[in-house]
């Protein structure tokens, strides 16, 4: 089967179950059940039994097929911080990981601001130790200093198109992106002097894709998303998240008490003083990660599914003249 048809249009198919069957049956054993999780159309998930065993299968759309490929490698760098890979077929991307129980937010820590610490801080540990292999995890790079140059090029794209295309960003949206490019390039420059590596970001992370393993460690998963760009650009998705399940508005001490724990991590490669100044920045720029994984994702859709996810680049897009988790980065600029 081509990636041209990894989509929401054959994952219900009989054809496609037998694949996925086949593909469980040679890692785990005939699977004795095979249930549906969730068919998105960026995504397929299936709780899988095999010899008294549960696990999930998944296979992304093609804009976010690196998923099993990327799997694989992290399991070898990083396997203390991803949940335990049984099975990658990175051709395919099919992709078979062990059930480590509910996720923290299903436990009902995420309540807990110390949770949304530890998260932060484990991901940031991680980004450490992907620095030096990042380059060659084969996913998007997005470097702080060609923000500029991405978001102008979105603008233009996405206001270009059809009246009645979903997909299309709203002229009254765009000049005010077109006039928010000077402050742009200047959220870039502010991040791209602290001269950090370029490295990992999960770029989906929040508390229902950790799970905590049975050391107690956490665990996370679910790395379609997953992009190449600043390390503090991470920290976008979990303080937004954080702010959204603590109630919290901007700028509260429980989000400047998550984002410095994970900045700790970073402090002997630049100014503690530094770094928390160019945050507001570089949150700006993790916002650009959410618009590359939905334009990969919306570029395959049906009709039917861009009606209803089509506008999500553009509303990622335009979230750049919002305000961020830890305040108006506007400012900076």
């Amino acid at each position: 089967m081509s990636t041209s048809t990894w989509t929401s249009a054959v994952w219900t198919t009989e054809e496609f179950r037998a694949e996925l069957c086949a593909f469980v049956s040679a890692a785990l054993g005939v699977p004795e059940r095979v249930e549906v999780v969730g068919v998105r159309p960026w995504s397929a998930v299936w709780r899988v039994t095999a010899r008294g065993r549960s696990s999930y299968a998944k296979q992304n759309c093609p804009g976010q097929a690196h998923e099993a490929r990327l799997m694989a490698r992290l399991a070898h760098l990083v396997p203390e911080h991803i949940v335990p890979v049984l099975a990658a077929d990175a051709e395919r991307d099919l992709l078979l990981t062990a059930d480590l129980g509910p996720t923290v937010h299903e436990l009902g820590e995420a309540t807990d601001p110390g949770t949304w610490v530890r998260i932060a801080v484990d991901a940031a540990v991680m980004q450490r130790k992907l620095v030096g292999p990042a380059s060659g995890l084969g996913l998007t790079v997005l470097p702080p200093g060609d923000a500029v140059t991405y978001v102008a090029d979105a603008v233009g794209r996405l206001a270009a198109l059809p009246a009645d295309d979903p997909r299309r960003l709203a002229p009254e949206v765009a000049v005010l992106l077109e006039a928010r490019l000077p402050v742009v390039a200047a959220w870039g420059e502010l991040v791209e002097d602290l001269e950090l590596p370029l490295t990992l970001l999960h770029n989906d992370l929040h508390a229902e894709n950790v799970v905590r393993a049975g050391d107690g460690s956490l665990r996370c998963f679910d790395l379609g998303d997953a992009v190449v760009g600043d390390p503090l650009a991470g920290l976008y998705v979990p303080l937004a998240m954080a702010q959204h399940v603590l109630g919290l508005p901007p700028a509260a001490p429980a989000l400047r008490r998550i984002a410095d724990a994970a900045l700790e991590v970073w402090s002997d490669l630049a100014d503690p003083v530094d770094l928390r100044a160019a945050l507001p920045a570089a949150l700006q720029l993790g916002r650009l990660a959410r618009v590359e994984s939905w334009r990969r994702c919306v570029a395959t859709m049906t009709s039917e599914e861009r009606a209803e996810f089509g506008s999500a680049p553009a509303v990622r897009l335009a979230s750049l003249l919002d305000p961020t988790p830890l305040g108006d980065a506007a400012a900076l600029g």
